[in-house]
């Protein structure tokens, strides 16, 4: 079985495709926003990574979900839960952590099963 890389840097890969599973790890781009606008940016984000690596977020499998501050985890929620398809929900772990950039409120690493055609 080969590996995909899709938006591949020298330091890491938008997404990593195997064996019929998606990984991938993402941040917001909206640095200076609220954890509400960061969380929509995150996900719409990772919506657009799933599709070109051939996966949906009904198919997510599991997620972990990094904050600044877990103060955040209300507001980060609400957005959530209205993203997730009804019925899909991954298993999903929340931690707070001291996050790479200052400005980030939210990270996560997910992974997905690629859809099968």
């Amino acid at each position: 079985m080969s590996i995909q890389r899709h938006g591949t840097t020298r330091r890491y890969s938008d997404s990593v495709v195997y064996a019929g599973t998606v990984y991938l790890v993402e941040v917001p781009a909206n640095l200076e926003a609220n954890i509400t606008a960061q969380t929509e940016n995150l996900l719409a984000s990772i919506d657009r990574l799933l599709a070109q690596a051939g996966s949906d977020k009904s198919h997510l499998l599991m997620v972990t979900i990094y904050l600044a501050d877990m103060a955040d985890y209300d507001a980060m929620n609400a957005v959530w839960d209205a993203w997730v398809p009804e019925g899909h929900a991954p298993t999903r772990a929340c931690v707070q952590a001291k996050l790479a950039n200052a400005k980030y409120r939210v990270e996560m690493a997910l992974t997905a099963a690629v859809v099968q055609a």
